[in-house]
Parts: C-alpha cells; sequence; structure tokens
C-alpha cells in the first residue's frame, strides 16, 4: 500500500498499518486529510505521537470532520498540538487530482 507519495515498502510495521486506515477512513474529505498529512508526517512522528494519531483516529468520521472543519468545537481530550497540525493540514488537491487521473 502506497499514499500519494509515501510507499509503505520502507515503513515498519505499524506505520504500514497506520498509512493503509489514513487513505480509508470511509468518509473521502478524512481520506485525503488523513492520508497527505501521514504522507508528509508519518516517518517523522514519535512513538509518543504515533499513540496519540492512533487515539485521533480511533474518534468517529462524522465528528472528526465537523472538529477539523470547525463546525463543532474540538473536545479538550484532541486540544493538543498534534490534532491542531492535522487540522490545519489542508491536503493539495492537484496532486490527488494527478495521480488518479482527473481532469478539469
Amino acid at each position: 500500500m502506497t499514499g500519494l507519495t509515501l510507499s509503505s515498502a520502507d515503513l515498519d510495521p505499524r506505520r504500514r498499518r497506520i498509512l493503509f486506515r489514513c487513505w480509508h477512513r470511509g468518509i473521502r474529505e478524512m481520506d485525503l486529510v488523513f492520508g497527505q498529512f501521514a504522507d508528509n508526517e508519518l516517518p517523522g512522528l514519535s512513538e509518543p505521537e504515533l499513540d496519540e494519531f492512533e487515539r485521533i483516529m480511533a474518534e468517529e468520521d462524522n465528528d472528526l470532520v465537523k472538529w477539523i472543519l470547525g463546525t463543532l468545537p474540538v473536545p479538550e481530550h484532541l486540544q493538543t498540538p498534534l490534532f491542531a497540525r492535522l487540522a490545519g493540514y489542508r491536503p493539495d488537491f492537484e496532486q490527488v487530482a494527478e495521480r488518479f487521473g482527473i481532469t478539469k
């Protein structure tokens, strides 16, 4: 399994599982946010950050999308620097379109 720019071939098993889960969230918007965030950030996350990232990923997608878009306040347990980085991340839609051959 690979992301848009990150191959799982050089990742340890835990990061491979996380990368796969990031690109298969169930809501396409969350696939794009989590997937591209993982492509860019996953190799450099520390073990405690991986723990936290997995806790974030365990939340319901419908809630996550509302928290990330700001339509609902972020619960206190997610008011962390890692969640702020994730919520502030904006996917590169041109990169997605190029990867999947989507033209305007």
